[in-house]
């Protein structure tokens, strides 16, 4: 018989447990991926809201007048 030229470009099968391991791992990877870029995003977001309270204390807001009543009918 003929060996087939092909034979080295199949895959070899894989079982069940082998399959479910990749797909956990995969799975942990993309959780901890988003989980890094939610704490980096908190980081910057909590600078920047640090950052203008900061200016805003040095600047100060200045009060309101208060507006008209509406009339009554």
């Amino acid at each position: 018989m003929k060996p087939d030229p092909n034979a080295a470009f199949k895959p070899a099968k894989t079982s069940a447990s082998e399959k479910a391991a990749a797909t956990d791992h995969t799975a942990r990877a993309i959780v901890a991926a988003e989980k890094i870029a939610r704490e980096k995003k908190t980081e910057k977001l909590k600078a920047r809201r640090l950052e203008h309270a900061a200016c805003e204390a040095v600047v100060g807001v200045p009060e309101l007048k208060p507006g008209r009543k509406p009339r009554r009918r």
